[in-house]
């Protein structure tokens, strides 16, 4: 017999079998869906915590720490100086690099009597975008005399003249105030003997907010570090004006260039990049090792997921069984007046199987069907009932181009496994028996 005459006895037999054969693909295309659906939900749950994983943890950066070390200091073999950055931005696959000097907490006035404080951190202004620097107001400038302001920096301003009741105060804390384009006036206050001060003041312009995070209130986000960027030529005239404003003998504050971050191509080339870093005997950190941690658990995840539906699967595969199984009884004179009319044990055998072949290929393919269903349905909650954001795509969850012929082969092969018993036992049917008991 050829296959096309396999494949008609096996879908005729389908036909006359019309309830069976629609609860039998019924189950095989719940189990195939099922499948379908829970790959689909492990592959789209790791593609977006991936996403996710590459933005906060910045997977394609490295951080590389040095000692106390001058910006001008490049004689200094363990600090992070100028040559040394110059030296990893000509490295193979190195995008960026800037150097980050913290200069502590400066307070600073606005308005003729506002007052507010930022983390001053001096760096170059013009790479803040090369490392994911995003801004709801301005942009930034390769000036001195300005400043990057984050969006936790913009909270908290108070008018020290107004006298308000303790709950006002605090409510006016949680209020973004307009200080884009707007003129500061950083504040350093230099203590001398006996209790006398004097007062440094650095007036720079706002060129630029940082993004406000999103999901997060402005209430909690004013616990969070104000911090403001600056560039390396404004840090050094405000070094240079304390140190000559400072009592003789007095400890420098300022550490000087301590950490720097480098962006790299892609992730695949952030192990070879900081090796090389590593040579300029420079200290580095990646979230590498948190990244490979992430993937184990992604992997293990998948595999949860794919095994609740091959168990949905084989109870599938059960009903197959025992309707192939019935099958064999209800058509035992047919399988007698075959024998008889010659057809060998395999022939028997494969006529059995190909037809439930044809039940798992067809279960397989209303699965695919019911689980672009399901899926559809699901995004459709979560752009009707969830909170998305401005711009991001709705669609959380998606079936990658690998998992429909993966559900379809596990459909196929659950119905080619669960009819081989049936085909076993109708091979072994006595003619002769079957024709008188007929």
């Amino acid at each position: 017999m050829k296959i096309s005459d396999y494949l008609a006895l096996g879908w005729d037999q389908l036909k006359r079998r019309k309830v069976v054969t629609a609860l039998c693909a019924a189950g095989i295309a719940i189990g195939s869906a099922s499948i379908i659906v829970a790959l689909s939900f492990g592959e789209s749950v790791t593609h977006y915590a991936a996403k996710q994983m590459n933005y906060y943890l910045k997977t394609d950066e490295i951080t590389v720490f040095g000692g106390r070390s001058e910006a001008t200091d490049s004689e200094n073999e363990n600090g992070i100086t100028p040559l040394k950055l110059n030296l990893i931005r000509t490295l193979p696959h190195v995008k960026t690099a800037a150097g980050y000097e913290r200069l502590g907490q400066f307070p600073f006035t606005v308005d003729s009597g506002k007052t507010g404080y930022v983390e001053l951190t001096a760096t170059d202004l013009m790479t803040l975008p090369d490392f994911g620097f995003m801004f709801q107001q301005g942009g930034v400038s390769d000036l001195d005399n300005v400043i990057v302001l984050s969006y936790p920096a913009t909270l908290g301003i108070r008018d020290a003249r107004s006298m308000r009741p303790a709950e006002s105060v605090d409510a006016l804390r949680s209020l973004s105030y307009p200080l884009y384009q707007k003129q500061i006036v950083l504040e350093k206050t230099i203590a001398f003997g006996k209790g006398a001060v004097k007062k440094l003041e650095f007036p720079v312009r706002v060129v630029a907010i940082e993004k406000k995070p999103e999901g997060i209130s402005d209430n909690t986000l004013r616990f969070m570090p104000k911090t403001a960027y600056i560039s390396h030529g404004l840090a050094e005239r405000i070094k240079n004006a304390v140190a000559a404003a400072s009592p003789a003998n007095t400890v420098n504050e300022f550490p000087g260039v301590t950490e720097a971050k480098v962006k790299v191509e892609s992730a695949a080339f952030v192990a070879e990049t900081e090796k090389r870093i590593q040579l300029l005997k420079l200290s580095t950190s990646t979230n590498l090792r948190q990244q490979e941690n992430m993937k184990r658990e992604f992997v293990i995840l998948k595999l949860i997921f794919g095994g609740i539906g091959a168990f949905i699967l084989f109870v599938a595969s059960i009903s197959i069984v025992v309707a192939m199984t019935m099958s064999t009884y209800q058509r035992r004179r047919q399988i007698g007046i075959m024998k008889v009319l010659g057809a060998n044990l395999k022939q028997i055998r494969n006529m059995f199987v190909v037809e439930s072949a044809l039940l798992g290929l067809l279960g397989g393919l209303l699965g695919i069907l019911l689980s672009h269903w399901v899926v559809w349905g699901i995004n459709i909650l979560v752009i009707r009932f969830g909170d998305q954001p401005p711009g991001s795509d709705p669609e959380i969850l998606f079936i990658s181009w690998w998992i429909l012929p993966l559900g379809l082969f596990f459909a196929l092969m659950t119905g080619v496994l669960s009819g081989i018993f049936p085909a076993i036992r109708a091979s072994r049917t006595d003619a002769l028996t079957a024709i008188k008991r007929e």
